[in-house]
């Protein structure tokens, strides 16, 4: 049940929170004042597994994301007489209306859209109409004002005014790369309130927080039977401190669950399972909403629920009941007409319609899809297409609830009670779309249209998911990419060297790799797996290709990672994963694996065979971000394609190849086998689909999942509130974010005689500055941990110890692929102490400017900070010492990551950068920015000068008010603890 904690400031706070706190899923109750809050130490206990409670993360049995109601109905009279005070109190309180059931009774209240009686509601995009819900709902005429839901009714005209609004989410997600770090920051902060005289408890999420373990996984063992268990230990023996770590904070902090390691990839289980659609909660109904720390949060948008990536830190103030600030965004409709022709599968049409937006230019936008092509797409296919809105630079990728989202939730297992209330929900409040009725004309932003018969085969790369390439012309732009200068479409291999062989022996057998040859082959992501048309479509691949007798060569590294265990129900129903096994496709772990780089090592004569001779490896990846160095350190080309030509790429063996022309191999009657010649058609695979993919295979698997695993259900961790920190530990520790702080803010920083640590070019992303794959043996974090006892083999991933800020300070901008212009060409992690002149790794050249007490700053190019949403690439920076970031222009959540770090974001005028006004990275930079935060506006220009005389103006990026009291505080955690003491 959920009782309040006995802090006046906590029960106001709550009090003004409560109609947007989901009361329906708090579960272990708060420590009382009765109980002991002293430190504990849980790294001493994770190293016995001693048997525990069998339960992964409550203190309660947990059947499904909204089963707990019943839990709490001892507090239900408490809680509806809040609801009534708050009810009488609320602005929109005329507005709540009853919705009826057919046979009588309510489903609950409601605030009623139609019942506003405004005609411009009629008019606005479905994704809007959930924000003016929220509006609406949690006004209080003190977080969020009758003015913002103004705004947001008069949308067609506010929002290219880039006007500012307050979101509340109905819910966070996490996923254990992310999770770590934030209740490492939960934990410090309850530290920090109580070194301020505070009431520690008051650090808790106050709306649902669900933590999917999947980023961990990694490919030890593939192409075996075991592979999966084999690979569960390994994930169980490097992480298990971190595992114990966040089953602790499930139990210390109320209202999270922890989804334990094995379950599946956190966006899918999200969407088969976790995705509520709408919320009932004490009898209001309304839209689920959902913020996450993954950027691919965004794939629940093709289920109807609006969801988006946001920074760990903006995550973590949304669970204390803050509201987000965000600039109203415009929404681009983009209609869909025409029906994919056969063969073509949803990845062709997803990396189609990520390279139509990214040429049209939808950064910080929304993007809602219609149109007649709609009933042409399974609700998987949509949500392929909502996963990668990131990778088209789209806040939201949205498909409204229609009859298509509803069969799925049947499919799914969602009760048929809840889906009738869901529908009836949305069709009362106009959030339903149904193409059987005359459609309302919307108005949109701006407009793109695609008939989906227009959509051809095609992958993306080599080393950008929107440069996509035709099928049709692979072979032509991979000998170009070898032609051209190094880039993101060059590796600039001389003529002569593009066809060298290096031969190698592969237990005891000739092989041999050339230019382009493929050495990792991995169906794996969030983005395809979930899509039963992809995954099945791969095992017919796989069926005709063993029936022909073709066979994918021993060295290629493949594999088969699920997003969840229905995928292996399906495949083993349509009796297809047999045949995805002979060809080396074994399932090996339920995660993200070689999607986020934890694609496990290649075996030492490939690799050996790779860098003595410098072969342009290739990896062909069902992934969605294909960036260098992000994949494999040895393979310089990465290519995202669907899972069926995943399995045709590793059977042909090279990317260097034309499948309209080419054979892929040669068959056991002799013969030449062409890639027509294993490629299911539509029919084919919908015909499988609809026999192998059943209600109750998700039914099963996600009771099961609540059982947890039993490695994760023996982890024994103490039931204390505060976390006594490990000097000793290399993967928890306590971060400085907060030392020194007290109830005063620092006020706003300008930046004086600061040295430039960076001076990047365009497209440099999260991978680069943070990375989260391997820890190099030379580098500064490897020494760190071989200083303190850590074998080499146990040095895990940068990913998995974001627990520890000693590490990830060590590991900024650690990618051995980063370029930085201040060494004249040269590539890796290092940079010129412009003092000295030494290159020096760039955490040791920071540290000595530290040292020294001078500021630093990065220069960049456009779209800085692009890629996965990743908290270490602001909080790394900020522990180096660097106080801003000059670019042309900077990806959306990490420009906000950025404020949120105390860091100043500035962007060059049009035009103009670093290189157009002759800055070398040699000056010392002077950042003019007011003393006073009152005489700073958002958006505001300052002026940029250097000791060589060069001046230049610069628009400093805080976009909002919200933003500049942040920076005024130090960062938006401590602006978080100062209010909750004042509160």
């Amino acid at each position: 049940m959920y009782r309040t904690a006995s802090s006046p400031a906590s029960a106001l706070l709550r009090a003004r929170l409560f109609s947007s706190s989901l009361t329906s899923t708090l579960t272990s109750p708060p420590p009382s004042s009765s109980i002991n809050h002293r430190s504990f130490s849980f790294f001493t206990a994770v190293r016995s597994l001693r048997c525990s409670v069998p339960r992964w993360s409550h203190g309660v049995d947990w059947r499904s994301p909204v089963s707990l109601r019943a839990q709490i109905r001892a507090v239900a009279p408490r809680m509806e007489r809040k609801f009534a005070t708050m009810a009488a109190e609320h602005p929109f309180k005329a507005v709540l209306t009853s919705l009826p059931k057919l046979g009588g009774g309510e489903f609950g209240k409601f605030y009623s859209l139609p019942a506003l009686n405004d005609p411009r509601i009629d008019k606005l995009p479905y994704s809007i109409r959930i924000l003016l819900e929220s509006a609406i709902r949690n006004c209080d005429n003190f977080q969020v004002k009758k003015e913002d839901v103004e705004k947001i009714i008069d949308w067609e005209h506010t929002s290219p005014k880039q006007v500012e609004i307050p979101f509340k989410p109905a819910r966070v997600l996490l996923q254990d790369f992310t999770g770590v770090p934030a209740v490492v920051d939960l934990a410090c902060m309850r530290d920090a309130m109580n070194k301020l005289g505070s009431d520690s408890n008051k650090i808790n999420p106050l709306v649902p927080v669900d933590l999917v373990i999947d980023h961990s996984v990694q490919v030890d063992v593939a192409r075996s039977e075991n592979a999966v268990q084999a690979n569960m230990e390994l994930e169980f023996q490097r992480n298990k401190e971190r595992f114990a770590f966040l089953k602790w904070g499930s139990t210390a902090f109320r209202n999270m669950l922890v989804v334990p390691p094995g379950s599946g990839i956190v966006h899918q289980v999200n969407l088969e399972y976790l995705g509520r659609l709408v919320f009932n909660t004490d009898g209001v109904l309304y839209p689920d909403s959902v913020v996450g720390t993954d950027s691919h949060t965004t794939m629940i948008d093709g289920l109807g629920v609006a969801g988006w990536g946001v920074g760990g830190i903006e995550a973590e103030a949304a669970m204390l009941g803050q509201p987000m600030s965000m600039v109203l965004p415009g929404v681009v409709g983009f209609k869909l007409s025409g029906k994919l022709h056969s063969g073509v599968t949803a990845t062709d049409l997803v990396l189609t319609v990520t390279q139509m937006l990214r040429k049209h230019g939808v950064v910080g936008k929304f993007v809602e899809f219609y149109g007649d092509g709609m009933s042409e797409l399974s609700l998987a296919d949509r949500a392929t297409i909502a996963n990668m809105s990131p990778e088209y630079g789209a806040t939201m990728g949205f498909f409204p609830v229609d009859h298509v989202t509803l069969q799925y939730l049947k499919l799914t297992g969602r009760s048929d009670e809840t889906v009738a209330m869901i529908e009836a929900y949305l069709r009362a409040n106009k959030m339903f779309i149904d193409y059987n009725e005359p459609q309302q004309d919307r108005v949109y932003s701006s407009y793109l249209e695609l008939n989906l018969a227009d959509v051809e085969p095609c992958v993306s790369g080599p080393k950008r998911p929107h440069d996509r390439v035709p099928l049709k012309e692979m072979k032509i732009d991979w000998h170009s990419c070898l032609d051209n200068k190094v880039g993101f479409k060059g590796f600039a291999v001389p003529k002569e060297e593009q066809h060298k062989m290096a031969k190698f022996s592969f237990h005891g057998q000739p092989a041999e790799l050339k230019h382009g040859s493929v050495v990792i082959a991995a169906i794996t992501s969030c983005t395809n797996t979930s899509n039963p048309s992809v995954m099945l479509g791969a095992g017919l691949v796989a069926k005709k290709a063993c029936e022909l007798g073709l066979q994918v060569k021993p060295w290629i590294k493949t594999s088969l990672a699920p997003g969840s265990g229905v995928v292996t129900k399906y495949l083993q129903q349509s009796g297809l994963q047999e045949y995805l096994n002979q060809q080396g496709f074994h399932i090996v772990g339920y995660g993200c694996t070689t999607c986020i780089g934890n694609s496990g090592d290649l075996n030492e004569s490939v690799a050996s065979a790779i860098a003595e001779n410098d072969i342009v490896a290739a990896a062909v990846l069902s992934g969605n971000r294909n960036f260098e160095g992000r994949v494999h350190s040895l393979t310089r080309a990465n290519y995202l394609a669907s899972p069926p030509l995943v399995v045709a790429y590793a059977l042909a063996g090279t990317v260097d190849i034309d499948f309209d022309k080419e054979p892929i191999g040669t068959g056991k009657d002799g013969k030449s086998v062409y890639f027509k010649d294993i490629w299911p058609s539509t029919e084919e695979v919908a015909e499988v689909v609809q026999a192998s993919v059943l209600p109750d295979m998700f039914k099963s698997t996600y009771e099961a999942i609540t059982t947890g695993n039993p490695t994760w259900n023996q982890l024994s961790v103490p039931s204390e509130s505060l976390c006594s920190w490990d000097p000793n530990s290399t993967y928890i520790h306590e971060p400085p974010y907060f030392k020194n702080m007290t109830m005063d803010p620092p006020g706003p920083h300008g930046v004086k005689d600061a040295y430039c640590l960076l001076n990047f070019g365009d497209s440099i992303t999260t991978d680069h500055i943070s990375p989260a794959g391997s820890i190099h043996k030379d580098s500064p974090a490897a020494k760190y941990l071989l200083e303190r006892g850590v074998d080499r083999k146990d040095f895990n991933s940068y990913g998995s110890r974001r627990g520890n800020d000693e590490v990830m300070a060590r590991g900024t901008f650690a990618n051995i692929r980063l370029v930085n212009k201040l060494l004249s060409g040269e590539v890796g992690p290092k940079t010129v102490h412009i003092p000295t002149g030494e290159k020096l790794y760039v955490f040791d050249a920071a540290m000595r400017y530290k040292a020294a007490g001078q500021d630093t700053i990065i220069l960049a190019g456009a779209e800085y900070g692009s890629g996965s949403s990743r908290d270490w690439a602001a909080k790394g920076p900020m522990l180096l010492g660097v106080k801003a970031v000059i670019a042309k222009s900077f990806e959306r959540i990490h420009r906000s990551n950025l404020v949120g770090m105390g860091i100043i974001p500035l962007c060059f005028k049009h035009g103009e950068d670093a290189d157009t006004l002759g800055l070398t990275g040699q000056e010392r930079y002077t950042i003019d920015l007011p003393s006073k935060i009152t005489d700073i506006r958002p958006g505001q220009d300052v002026t940029v000068t250097t000791d060589t005389g060069k001046s230049f103006t610069c628009t400093v990026r805080f976009d909002t008010e919200v933003e500049l009291a942040y920076f005024n505080n130090g960062g938006i955690l401590p602006y978080v603890i100062r209010n909750l003491i004042k509160q």
